[in-house]
């Protein structure tokens, strides 16, 4: 079985993206431990867009739906009562079965 991603799509007004960066940082231990994670980045846009990528790599679907409709709806709704509006402006979800993985060679 190959690893599933799921890249959320976040456009963030160019002011916002330090509060954005801030917050994602202070959220850091949230999903490390879920069965099935494998990893998480946060790209910033380097130029022409205004969208972030919000990067998560999991073991299956499953597994990544697994989290998003528990903890990480749990997470995102505490963080909504903490902090108030969220950074970004719109949000769209994309998701790839990984086919091909390359790695360096020594």
């Amino acid at each position: 079985m190959s690893d599933y991603v799921a890249i959320n799509v976040l456009t963030v007004p160019a002011e916002m993206g330090a509060h954005l960066e801030e917050r994602f940082g202070a959220r850091a231990g949230m999903v490390e431990k879920s069965e099935g994670f494998r990893g998480f980045q946060l790209l910033r846009p380097a130029e022409g867009t205004d969208k972030y990528f919000v990067f998560t790599r999991w073991e299956s679907k499953a597994a990544f739906e697994k989290w998003r409709d528990g903890m990480g709806a749990a997470a995102h709704d505490a963080e909504r009562q903490q902090n108030g509006p969220m950074a970004a402006s719109g949000s769209e979800l994309w998701a790839f079965d990984v086919v091909l993985d390359v790695a360096p060679t020594s």
